[in-house]
Order: structure tokens, then sequence, then C-alpha cells
């Protein structure tokens, strides 16, 4: 399923859980995602606070942290940690509504990428609601930089990613993909490829409290001449693909799926929150619409049941 494939919005049909590590603080976490109802978006609750404080919207402006992960927090300063893998996987798998409950203040990150929420939204199963769904349709070019990045978002007919990015290293260098997410499954392309950091900055990141939890397990590490897994890349781009799964999750913090051509040079969590701040700045420069109908042309009863395609 895309977002674009069915004019309603979707939510889960059972409730499922899964328990990791944090990925920054070393801790077991355990996260469930629950169905929600119709217009609810994606909301974190975090069962270690009580009241409102423990709810916590998964929106652009929630951003306050994008240090080796993108954090937001409520207006309490109750915060929640790495969002962007979850986000790129309910945003692949064209779930509007979500509630994800949490331990603690961090998303597990399991195996390093998108596949095991995919895996656990598959489980649970789509459930079509009876409720319009909206697409953020891009009106108007946004341009942004922030250090060595840039991102363009513009007007298009489709979803398309054109990332490019570049680090000084012979096993990464320079990489760039191009993706059309009308024709490009997020599961097949983008799910499986993982976080990647290098063994150099272990030790630092670690006297900073971050990456306690990092391991062989749940990242691909480069030393001076390699990469230290044994089981070696899972994609000969998995570099890009990571970067491009991260882009996708963190453009979901807008609200919506958006439809718009970005471009994309060096990107990172900073400056993805950069672009959907500039996006999300201006009602001119975009509108929302109702979701194309290509195959589904009857609306379904309420909470009819619909397959996941991958």
């Amino acid at each position: 399923m895309t977002f674009e494939s069915s004019p309603f919005q979707t939510s889960l049909i059972h409730s499922v859980t899964c328990t990791g590590v944090a990925l920054h603080s070393g801790a077991q976490v355990s996260m469930t995602l629950h169905p929600a109802a119709a217009n609810h978006g994606i909301v974190f609750k975090r069962s270690d606070m009580q009241g409102d404080k423990a709810f916590v919207p998964a929106t652009y402006d929630a951003v306050c942290d994008t240090r080796l992960g993108t954090t937001i927090t409520n207006d309490y300063g109750v915060k929640v940690m790495t969002v962007e893998h979850v986000m790129a996987a309910l945003w692949g798998c064209a779930v509007d509504n979500c509630l994800i409950e949490l331990q603690g203040p961090e998303i597990p990150i399991m195996d390093g990428s998108s596949e095991p929420f995919v895996f656990l939204i598959e489980c649970a199963g789509i459930d079509v609601l009876d409720a319009p769904r909206q697409i953020l349709e891009v009106l108007r070019t946004i341009a942004v930089e922030e250090g060595g990045s840039t991102a363009v978002l513009a007007p298009s007919e489709s979803t398309t990613l054109d990332i490019t990015i570049h680090f000084d290293h012979d096993h990464i260098g320079t990489q760039r993909a191009e993706y059309d997410f009308s024709h490009t499954s997020f599961k097949q392309a983008l799910c499986r490829a993982r976080t990647f950091g290098f063994a150099s900055d272990v030790e630092a990141m670690r006297a900073a409290g971050l990456a306690q939890g990092g391991s062989l397990a749940n990242a691909v590490v480069l030393s001076e001449t390699g990469i230290l897994n044994e089981e070696g890349l899972r994609y000969a781009d998995e570099f890009v693909r990571h970067k491009a799964l991260d882009c996708m999750g963190d453009y979901y913090l807008c609200g919506h799926f958006i439809r718009g051509a970005i471009t994309t040079f060096r990107p990172g969590h900073g400056i993805n929150n950069v672009l959907m701040r500039a996006l999300m700045a201006d009602a001119a420069n975009y509108q929302l619409i109702p979701a194309d109908v290509h195959t589904m042309v009857v609306k379904p009863a309420m909470h009819e049941r619909m397959a996941l395609v991958g």
C-alpha cells in the first residue's frame, strides 16, 4: 500500500509490541504500536509519565534535538528520542494514525533499520478507516541550507527523492540515489538499510552520553580501513539508502504525506527539520487535497480490513 493507493485514512487492526535496546542510553525498552482513531495522527505516549505529560505528538515543530537522531518534546519538556526509523516505517506502510506507547525516552534501535517496525506493522495489519485522507501538495519551491547541507522541495505530480551523500571514507565517498515513490516500494528499496557510524567517533560519542547501546548488531561500523560487520552490507549503496530512510521519517513529522520533489545534498536530521519548518511556515507553500484514487473507487464499510502489500 502507498498513501496514494487509498483515499481513506488507515490505522492498525491490532496492537503489537517489541522490546530492544535504546541506541543512546543502552537501556532495554518496550514499545507498543496501538490502533488509533481517524485524525488522531501519530502520537507517542510515555508510559512512565502521568496525565497529559505522557503524550508527545510526532510533529515537525516538536523537534528539539537532531544530534545523531531526531528528538521530539511536548510542552512539559517530556522527550522521545530517535523517532525517525519508526516514523519512516509508518510512512512507508501508509499508516496515518497510531498511538506508540513507550516505557522510556527512546525508541528501541532494533537492527538499526526500519525493517523490524515494518514487520510489526504487517503483523498488526492495516485497518482502512471511514475517513478521507488528505495529502500535502507542494505549491511553491522551497530551498534551505545549513552548514554544508542543502535541500530543495518543489511541486511535482508524484513524491520523489533525489539524494546525494558524501563522506571522506573509501567505503562511502559520494553516493547518489533517486526514488519515485509512486513506483518504488519503501519496503523493497529502503527499509532494510541500517544506520552507520565510524569507529573513530565511538569514544567521543560515549563520553557525551550518546551511543551507549550501539553495537555491530544495530549499526554498520566503519574503521579507517573497512567495514567491521562480518556480514558486510545489505546493499552496495546501503549508506545512501539509510539516509533516504531517515529523510522520509523526518519528513513525515509534517503530519501529512507529501506530494513533491525533494532534492537534497548531504542530508541529516537538522536540515531535514529545517526543510519541514520552512515548508509549513507559510500556508501558501502547500495545499491539502484528497488523496488520488487509483485502484480503490468504492468507499469501504467502517473499519474494513485491508491487507498490506509490500
